[in-house]
């Protein structure tokens, strides 16, 4: 079965880039954080979380609609390139002068104006790469992707060890960013140069016009999605300061590493997902049931295990003087699990044509999320901003499986089997971490022995999993 090799390759591609970029983010993350202290480390988290809110203005979805539509009639690759490559860059230049003027007239300091514009030149950066991925992504070619994040990471890495070494201070960080990601952008654009064709910019107003009104429901999902992820950051520096903004912010960056794998995931299944809607619909079924099944079978036990070892592990990356942070890990961990199960069911819907479904349901959440920190904020500072995410997160699972069981791929019973036998394993293994009161290495093998009994017992593995290994090794 030649697309499960496909899946599989393009997945080590991308996990082999994931993984050196979280050996390398978790180096950056402690020497930034360490260096800057937790005040200019906020500053840092509010710049990056308010470029994140502009930057859905620089995508506004093109990139996912383009991914499934390139994976649909791949012979229009170069039609969308020539144009929204000119497109993306007049946006740019209109982009970084709104976000100038925003800041200022928000009052901002100059230091905070300077850095955060400075992270818009790299945003900018990212959303052309964003596009560029969705190219190869549609091609199912990810290993340029691959090779580009490892660059990336590698110089962004060198970068922050020379600004440090050198004492250059915040700006250098930010530029380094800024630098990192600009190598990335020009290795990305070569490879699509010698892949399909120089580019030939235009502006064809009828066909960008199309691309916009498709791409719409992407981007507003886009755009809320980016409200309930990034707008607790952005009220914890406006209500509470820049102290507990980098304390939230480090508990962030740890449950950001792993959700690194469903990043690699959603670049490798959602243009399959989106060939096999026109190829092949009854794929489609089964691929969203194993997707939901695979990754819960990989972020429980992680989930179990930063739950109960949260204090040390914020101690090892970041030292004693983050040790508040302990809380929101702990809270915020519970977001990934729900995060894997939206992202599969989000996938499903976009791939389906349903993106306005999905659209309509991050809209409900980012608007509860913004009531819940309201709330919350003011009286439980950045642990408020963790349940709120949770919280929101539970929303978007209650609402995408209610969509999905109205269509025609709503899973079997086969599915809530599997996941309570997961659970089952989960809950196996949070008994045991709890009476065994060893340290985070130790902990580290037993847990992982512990679950892998727990799967052969309750028998989580089935004859699908088996056959698909079988594919995999060529038997």
């Amino acid at each position: 079965m030649n697309q499960i090799k496909s899946i599989f390759k393009n997945t080590s591609w991308l996990s082999i880039s994931q993984i050196i970029t979280s050996i390398c983010a978790f180096l950056w993350t402690i020497i930034i954080a360490r260096y800057l202290g937790v005040s200019d480390y906020g500053i840092v988290s509010f710049a990056i979380s308010f470029t994140s809110l502009i930057g859905i203005i620089m995508d506004l979805g093109i990139s996912t609609y383009i991914t499934r539509e390139i994976a649909k009639h791949k012979k229009l690759v170069n039609k969308y390139f020539n144009n929204i490559f000119l497109f993306k860059l007049i946006l740019a230049a209109l982009l970084f002068f709104i976000s100038g003027l925003l800041l200022y007239l928000l009052g901002y300091p100059q230091l905070t104006i300077v850095v955060t514009l400075i992270f818009t030149i790299e945003l900018i950066f990212m959303s052309m790469l964003s596009f560029l991925n969705g190219v190869f992504q549609a091609f199912e070619q990810v290993k340029y992707q691959a090779i580009g994040g490892i660059l990336n990471s590698s110089f962004l890495l060198i970068g922050i060890l020379i600004t440090i070494g050198f004492d250059l201070g915040i700006i250098a960080i930010a530029l380094a960013y800024t630098i990192a990601y600009s190598i990335f952008f020009l290795y990305m654009l070569t490879s699509y140069i010698r892949k399909f064709s120089f580019p030939k910019f235009e502006l064809d107003k009828r066909f960008i016009k199309e691309v916009l009104i498709g791409s719409i429901p992407f981007g507003l999902t886009n755009f809320f999605y980016t409200i309930y992820f990034s707008i607790d950051i952005v009220m914890l520096s406006y209500l509470t300061g820049d102290y507990a903004t980098g304390l939230y912010k480090s508990a962030y960056n740890i449950i950001n590493v792993f959700t690194t794998f469903f990043v690699v995931y959603q670049g490798v299944i959602f243009p399959v997902m989106s060939k096999f809607f026109a190829e092949r619909k009854d794929l489609l079924k089964s691929s969203y049931e194993l997707s939901v099944k695979y990754l819960l079978l990989i972020i429980i036990p992680i989930s179990v295990g930063v739950f109960f070892y949260a204090r040390p592990l914020v101690d090892l990356i970041y030292s004693n003087q983050y040790s508040l942070a302990t809380t929101p890990v702990q809270i915020l961990i519970w977001t990934v699990s729900f995060l894997f199960i939206n992202g599969a069911a989000s996938i499903l819907l976009n791939a389906i044509d349903k993106e306005k479904t999905v659209t309509k349901v991050y809209i409900i959440a980012a608007l509860f999320n913004v009531a819940l920190n309201f709330i919350l904020i003011p009286h439980m500072s950045y642990d408020g901003a963790a349940i709120a995410t949770v919280a929101s997160e539970i929303l978007i699972t209650v609402l995408t499986v209610y969509y999905i069981f109205k269509t025609s791929y709503k899973p079997d019973f086969g599915l809530l089997k599997n996941v309570i036998k997961l659970l089952v394993c989960g809950i196996i293994l949070a008994i045991v971490l709890n009476y065994i009161h060893v340290s985070l290495w130790l902990a580290i093998p037993i847990g992982l022995v512990v679950y892998l009994i727990s799967l052969i017992i309750t028998r989580s593995i089935d004859d699908t999993d088996k056959y698909i290994i079988r594919e995999l090794i060529g038997k």
